[in-house]
């Protein structure tokens, strides 16, 4: 991601949206590979990581079902093991809370979370970068329909 401005629209989001140019596509073009069929349940989480990494690595498996586990499992392995440095750097910080030091190193392990969580997909708006969630409010139209089918089934029961 550049440092400055918005990051760059996935080629495949644009192909979706129907953007694409094929003068800015690359010499060998765009190809499919076949994605293979994922374990339906959670994957052993690595040994070497601890309650609150285990927690996580759980937890990212159980509710990102867009992930591949045979590729995503490194960053996934690597981000259980920020969360556990964070928290004994937590309860470092807590014991000795003058010390800024432990603050500042507190806070880049925060960002460096919250950059795996989104490469991951874990935030709204990747996740909307990735096409998985469409929000979409409710026009006034359809509020107005919804409580007059709402009012009609209170006067039929």
């Amino acid at each position: 991601m550049s440092p400055n401005g918005r990051p760059p629209i996935p080629l495949e989001r644009k192909q979706k949206l129907g953007t694409l140019r094929a003068d800015r596509l690359p010499a060998a073009g765009l190809t499919e590979i076949e994605r293979l069929p994922e374990e339906q349940e959670t994957p052993e989480p690595p040994p070497q990581l601890k309650a609150k990494g285990r927690e996580l690595w759980c937890s990212v498996f159980d509710n990102g079902k867009w992930l591949w586990q045979g590729v995503d499992r490194h960053l996934v392995e690597h981000t259980a093991e920020l969360m556990d440095e964070r928290q004994e750097l937590r309860a470092l910080t807590d014991q000795q809370p003058d010390n800024t030091r432990l603050r500042a190193a507190l806070r880049q392990l925060d960002k460096q979370l919250v950059s795996n969580l989104s490469l991951l997909g874990f935030t709204p708006s990747d996740r909307s970068r990735l096409g998985l969630v469409e929000v979409k409010a409710k026009s006034k139209l359809e509020e107005l329909m919804e409580r007059r089918a709402a009012r009609e089934i209170d006067h039929l029961g």
